[in-house]
């Protein structure tokens, strides 16, 4: 599948740097993907509630160690919290509480690649987003003999020049091999929760096991619960927990869809608002405007105290002098639209931007407000265009593992809610999505 035909799909429709590509492949081993929280820690308390660890994996989604942990400590999935999602193919460090689990018990517990360090008690949890952001070490390999040194230094200077990248929603927000957590939420802000459950349990996709496509392929047309709960197999298990819940009650969807882990279930809506901020994005660079300066009409997001202010500052002939010195030194940021029943749209050619994007999926900020599922509600917000870097090391070495071929080592840090393959992309640019 070609990058840029998979991505546009999830609204990422043009790049950042004119330089080309580099190739190459992510993820060939998870110690290339090496990345690691810089932690908020709960303050500490004897006998607290909660159990604090760092936890250390290898290969593990989020998720699906939580579910593991889970039944090692035969606990609600509901009673383990962490401050952000980490993906499979990776070495991941990150903060995770525990609620009502003695210290003893979580250490001692065995998981395959799983280890957990500096455990102690408190009584505060980890919630999302309780992370100053991240640190990243990864490894690029199969990158062919000609590509010179001096293609990575054009890009990364450029990136440099420019104090960041486009701060894109990253594939992983969408599923690589099977992008479809923003038509699930679509789905579900239009109310189909029919089609929102459908989508995720059967919609097969070119590129997954052949396999599975059958058996998605044969439910999709079938509607056989019963068949698919005994077919599928126990990798599927989100699937197969909707699909044990359909067979009890064939016409509760939104009950079946509450079978999902609640973070889950909240990232389809979160997702979709993420494909629109990506196409918006998108449309603001094909147009040329600047990321990191504001423009009449820009919703630019100050920090105060180390927090930024959501709220924003509307930019007008006035103050953007002002604004834009602020921005310069990154204690504001020009932002973009995260609809939601509360939306504040920008002004001027930004404001059109947004509102083209909008109109053209036919959709109303009120749609935002679900009463079948009120947590899945949101009232929107906005996301800095820009993903700042202030330093990115980098090395070009031989691959060991492919002969003939180079490896990019990268070093970088990032802010929390800042995807490191949306800066890889700009690097690569590969002709298959799934490298990233």
């Amino acid at each position: 599948m070609k990058s840029l035909d998979f991505e546009k799909n999830i609204g990422m429709e043009t790049f950042f740097t004119k330089e080309p590509g580099i190739g190459g492949k992510l993820r060939s081993l998870p110690e290339d993907f090496i990345v690691k929280e810089i932690f908020l820690y709960p303050n500490r308390k004897e006998n607290g509630r909660f159990t604090i660890a760092e936890v250390s994996s290898k290969n593990w989604e989020t998720n699906t160690l939580v579910r593991e942990m889970s039944k090692r400590l035969h606990i609600s999935r509901k009673r383990i919290s962490f401050a952000g999602t980490k993906d499979k193919r990776a070495c991941s460090t990150q903060l995770m509480s525990f609620h009502k689990v003695p210290e003893d018990k979580l250490s001692h517990i065995k998981i395959k690649d799983v280890t957990f360090k500096n455990v102690y008690s408190s009584d505060s949890p980890i919630k999302i987003g309780d992370l100053k952001g991240n640190i990243f070490g990864i490894t690029v390999r199969n990158i062919d003999k000609d590509v010179k040194p001096e293609q990575i230094q054009n890009i990364s200077s450029y990136l440099e020049k420019h104090c960041g990248f486009p701060n894109f929603y990253g594939v992983q927000r969408f599923g690589i091999m099977r992008p479809v957590t923003h038509i699930i939420g679509k789905h579900i802000i239009n109310g189909d929760f029919e089609k929102a459950v459908m989508s995720y349990i059967a919609n097969p996709m070119a590129g997954e096991n052949k396999d599975t496509y059958k058996l998605r392929d044969d439910l999709g047309k079938s509607y056989d619960f019963s068949k698919a709960l005994q077919s599928y197999p126990k990798s599927l298990n989100f699937e197969k927990a909707i699909l044990n819940k359909l067979v009890t009650d064939p016409e509760d969807f939104v009950g079946a869809l509450e079978e999902l882990p609640k973070n889950l279930l909240t990232m389809f809506v979160n997702a979709y608002q993420s494909y629109l901020f990506n196409r918006i994005l998108s449309e603001r660079i094909r147009k040329n405007i600047p990321l990191n300066r504001a423009i009449v009409g820009d919703i630019v997001l100050p920090i105060r105290k180390n927090i930024v202010d959501y709220k924003g500052i509307m930019v007008a002939e006035s103050n953007m002098g002002k604004v834009n010195r602020q921005v310069s030194k990154n204690k504001a940021f020009v932002s973009g639209l995260l609809i939601g029943s509360d939306s504040i749209f920008s002004k001027g050619e930004m404001g059109e931007i947004e509102h083209k994007i909008v109109e053209k999926e036919k959709i109303d900020y009120r749609y935002f407000i679900i009463p079948e599922i009120p947590y899945l509600s949101s009232s929107g917000s906005r996301r800095s265009l820009l993903a700042v870097l202030n330093r990115i090391d980098w090395k070009l070495n031989n691959d060991e593992l492919n002969d003939g071929k180079q490896a990019l080592t990268l070093k970088f840090e990032l802010q929390k809610g800042c995807y490191a393959t949306s800066l890889l992309r700009e690097f690569m640019k590969s002709e298959d999505a799934r490298n990233y």
